[in-house]
């Protein structure tokens, strides 16, 4: 019964955490037709993207004290309430402006569903189950990135750009059901008092961060603007950790840094987080913009990474425990590696099916890594710790995954500059450009990853052989 339980509430909490990582994504295939709808340009739509991201990153360090205070199971209950609420009005919202503002309150119910959700899997769940429950874990922040181009596209071409938000109100209604009847309750704790500087200096400086990035991504971000941004934010950020390691009771406990196991999970795993959600950024770019290829047929092939996802996932829980956590990451960073180098030799002439198969292969890797990174990260924390360590990695896989699609778009226009003083397609060179620069970013992830003892997370791997 009580793997059941562990079971079904891993379960539930990847389901919300793919309604939050859908609607991170989504809708940039369908501001075209937001913009229309609302009387804009489509590219004002982008503002409603950042401030949706802008709020996660903001909001998910205060998750860790919110959730000592009131209980993971009220906080939960409260995130999916709030999203859901959220995303109703969003659909009913006539303006640009109206719309931004129900997307930062629907950031609030998404910055709490991610690390409340996940912590309250970690606590029910035994070390010798924890292979498992990450896994369940993961796959959203897999599958969400390659699945919103296709159903954003389905959806504002056979309905309206307003199903976009309206499909999360059962979704949400049955998560806060189950979340009801299934999650435990549990005793309120007594936080030390919110560290309000740390607050304020971590909040803005990852929103300054977080926004840089969105200005990174536009073709042409200003330079005066973006240096700004890029002093401020990390000057903010440099404060803030200041504090955080002189501060008695900080805001983001920063001593699980201190775990190997952990600080792979957050140096090179960031690593590999971020050139594995630029990917899917720039795969369709370059088969519609170069290639040619329709919208559908560009979101069609993307689903190959998909697919890939899918078929190693049985597989993953058993290579862990068969080969252990560094064998199997250096070998997943080292073909994700290998398959963005290969995407950088695409062209025009490539057959479809050796595309296929190259995302496919991409797909393993990526599920592969981000299972293991995942896992691995949570190995060696106690669980008194566990509440500070879990908030601390929630904030940096979203900084992560947030700078993803930035770093892409950089890569890109450097790409641009290089492939116009070359022969050759400019178009093809410069996705070739920006797939190398991937490719080389996440090999520094398997070099740290080679570096890692070869009995790290031995604890949480029984029944080996």
């Amino acid at each position: 019964m009580g793997d059941n339980r562990q079971r079904n509430i891993a379960l539930l909490v990847a389901g919300t955490f793919f309604m939050e990582n859908l609607d991170g994504t989504i809708l940039t295939t369908a501001a075209p037709s937001i913009g229309r709808s609302l009387g804009v340009p489509s590219v004002a739509v982008g503002i409603t993207i950042t401030a949706y991201l802008l709020t996660l990153a903001v909001l998910i360090p205060l998750s860790g004290w919110i959730t000592r205070r009131l209980g993971s199971r009220r906080v939960f209950l409260a995130a999916i309430a709030i999203f859901t609420l959220a995303s109703v009005l969003c659909a009913l919202s006539t303006s640009l402006p109206e719309l931004t503002i129900m997307r930062v309150l629907q950031g609030v119910g998404g910055a709490m569903m991610v690390p409340v959700g996940r912590l309250a899997v970690l606590r029910v769940t035994d070390r010798t189950d924890l292979i498992r429950a990450i896994a369940l874990l993961t796959w959203p922040a897999l599958v969400a990135p390659i699945v919103a181009p296709l159903a954003g596209g389905i959806i504002t071409t056979y309905f309206t750009w307003h199903w976009i938000f309206l499909i999360n109100v059962p979704l949400g209604i049955v998560a806060f059901v189950t979340a009801l009847l299934i999650i435990p309750a549990e005793e309120r704790e007594s936080p030390p008092r919110l560290d309000w500087l740390g607050l304020a200096l971590t909040c803005t400086g990852l929103g300054s961060l977080v926004y840089l990035g969105s200005l990174l991504a536009e073709r042409d971000p200003g330079v005066l603007a973006t240096i700004g941004w890029a002093v401020v934010g990390f000057g903010l950020v440099g404060l803030a950790i200041t504090h955080q390691l002189r501060a008695r009771h900080p805001l983001l406990d920063l001593r699980a840094l201190r775990i190997e196991t952990f600080r792979l999970s957050h140096a090179g795993g960031s690593l590999f987080r971020l050139t594995v959600n630029a990917v899917p950024f720039l795969l369709p770019l370059l088969f519609q913009d170069v290639f040619g290829y329709s919208p559908l047929l560009s979101g069609a092939l993307v689903l190959f990474v998909f697919v890939g996802n899918l078929a190693i996932k049985p597989a993953t829980t058993f290579l862990l425990r068969r080969f252990g956590f560094q064998p199997v990451i250096v070998a997943a960073s080292a073909a994700a590696a290998l398959s963005m180098a290969l995407m950088a030799l695409l062209s025009r002439s490539t057959p479809l099916w050796l595309v296929i198969v190259l995302l496919t292969a991409s797909g393993v890797a990526r599920s592969t890594g981000f299972t293991a990174y995942n896992t691995i990260a949570f190995a060696d924390v106690e669980r008194f710790e566990m509440t500070d360590a879990n908030t601390l990695a929630s904030t940096l896989q979203q900084l992560a995954a947030g700078f993803g699609v930035a770093v892409g778009a950089v890569a890109l226009r450097l790409g641009e500059g290089f492939a116009s003083g070359s022969s050759g397609s400019s178009g093809s060179g410069a996705f070739g450009f920006a797939f190398a620069v991937l490719a080389v970013l996440t090999a520094f992830a398997t070099v740290e990853a080679l570096l890692l003892s070869r009995t790290a997370g031995e604890n949480i791997r029984p029944g080996r052989g």
